[in-house]
């Protein structure tokens, strides 16, 4: 695995396309969508004003649902969460409260792990959209498991 560039988050045009699938949340669409996707709400950690981001779930069970953070720590939802891990989710038509777990780097590199098998043509797009150039064995996906942070959403009932 080797580092080529990190991605700087959407801005302009792509911004707005990024944000789409909160709008269709927002319509009452969220049930069309994949179980993939999730809408977060969160606050901001400057403003307190309420922020809300859609990410992608990789991994969900009975101990909740686990979101990778693709533009590494500095990701504004990301910086959010760690200051204020009480959040509202949405993944299709289920709407809970949750707390936000950052998990550990190792936490992460099993994640990558079982998800890259899984979706082999995603993940490996998912790496270069990143900024990780992967050669495809798991090892590879486990090294980039380190560098991305992961977190946990765990329902609070």
């Amino acid at each position: 695995m080797e580092i080529v560039k990190r991605p700087d988050p959407p801005a302009g045009l792509r911004r707005v396309l990024w944000r789409l699938p909160i709008r269709l949340f927002r319509l009452g669409l969220g049930p069309l969508l994949s179980r993939r996707l999730m809408l977060l709400n969160h606050v901001g950690r400057v403003s307190g004003r309420p922020r809300q981001v859609v990410v992608e779930v990789v991994e969900h069970g009975p101990d909740g649902y686990v979101a990778p953070s693709g533009f590494g720590p500095g990701s504004d939802w990301y910086k959010n969460i760690t200051k204020t891990p009480d959040v509202v989710i949405q993944v299709g038509g289920r709407v809970m409260r949750a707390t936000a777990v950052p998990l550990s780097p190792e936490e992460g590199a099993g994640i990558m792990a079982r998800y890259a098998p899984r979706h082999p043509a995603l993940a490996r797009r998912l790496c270069a959209f990143m900024g990780f150039a992967v050669d495809g064995s798991t090892a590879d996906y486990r090294e980039v498991g380190r560098h991305i942070p992961f977190v946990r959403f765990v329902p609070t009932g």
